[in-house]
């Protein structure tokens, strides 16, 4: 299983995040599609290579082809919403927000799957990539829909673990090439 093999290279002084890591993907109440999406979309947002590499397969088995490429959608247009947004939220000029964005962004109104999925996914990512006004906008989306805090924040857990074993991993990685 990836997950344990991923699991096995979190070093000791990050045993935390290797528990965490158990809790958060292995002992999750969220649904099947709704966790394996949200671990795909997350080892992407994460940009580490070994949590994609070892994370990608058994999302896969658990996603159906639909929501595998719903879950890299998710992320993919993630990337471009989170940077645009949170650009626009910082600038001190209010005239920014009122510019039309101009950017295609059609997979959010069809993904392919429930779109409380794919907002799941989205805010997930959105926390990754710390974009305040996508995260408001995701969990205003998700709750309208009935959607509980519990579950939005599992997601948000899955993302912060995944995001955190990244950075560790890939730490490690350039430190054992000096």
């Amino acid at each position: 299983m990836a997950l344990d093999e991923l699991k096995s290279a979190v070093p000791d002084f990050a045993k935390d995040l290797k528990l965490n890591l158990g809790s958060v993907i292995g002992n999750s109440d969220l649904p099947k599609q709704q966790l394996w999406g949200t671990v795909l979309a997350c080892a992407i947002a994460s940009r580490s290579p070994k949590v994609l590499r070892e994370l990608e397969p058994e999302a896969k088995a658990n996603l159906s082809p639909e929501a595998y490429t719903a879950a890299k959608s998710a992320a993919a247009v993630m990337a471009m919403n989170n940077v645009f947004y949170r650009t626009r939220h910082l600038l001190s000029d209010p005239e920014y927000g009122t510019l039309r964005a101009g950017l295609r962004m059609n997979v959010i109104g069809n993904p392919g799957v429930e779109k409380v999925d794919f907002e799941l996914w989205s805010l997930a990512v959105s926390a990754i990539n710390g974009c305040g006004q996508c995260l408001d906008s995701h969990e205003q989306v998700l709750r309208k829909a009935g959607v509980d805090r519990e579950t939005i924040q599992e997601a948000v857990k899955v993302a912060s673990v995944i995001q955190a074993v990244g950075v560790t991993l890939d730490a490690e990685a350039v430190l054992a090439e000096q």
